[in-house]
């Protein structure tokens, strides 16, 4: 870890903060302050804002968590390198099947009217 103790992620560590500071602060406003305004009660809107805030401020907490991790290369190597099982040739064979057979991310199928697709040139 950094040797300021928040980690190496200050970003995602002062986006949770603010986040659930302005979260908290408009939920506890919305519970005990009376806010209104013309006649109207404002402290629904306060409770609920604060809410979705708190919420949203998971993600910037997921983001600094995930940020600090730390693996060491061979562990890394040992658990995300190619595995030789049949299960592992099975996709790696699909794969590279259907990456032949479809021309692009968005090649649905032939478009009305069209002959198909033109033929391959086989070597």
């Amino acid at each position: 870890m950094a040797s300021g103790g928040l980690g190496r992620c200050r970003l995602a560590l002062g986006l949770a903060l603010l986040l659930d500071g302005a979260g908290m602060g408009a939920l506890l406003t919305g519970i005990f302050a009376r806010l209104r305004v013309r006649g109207q009660d404002f402290g629904d809107l306060l409770i609920y804002s604060g809410a979705v805030l708190v919420f949203l401020s998971l993600l910037g907490w997921v983001l600094w968590y995930t940020g600090n991790l730390e693996l060491a290369p061979d562990e890394l190597a040992r658990d995300y390198a190619a595995k030789g099982g049949t299960l592992a040739r099975l996709a790696r064979k699909i794969s590279r099947r259907w990456s032949r057979r479809q021309p692009g991310p968005l090649a649905l199928g032939p478009v009305r009217g069209s002959q198909g697709p033109p033929p391959r040139d086989t070597v």
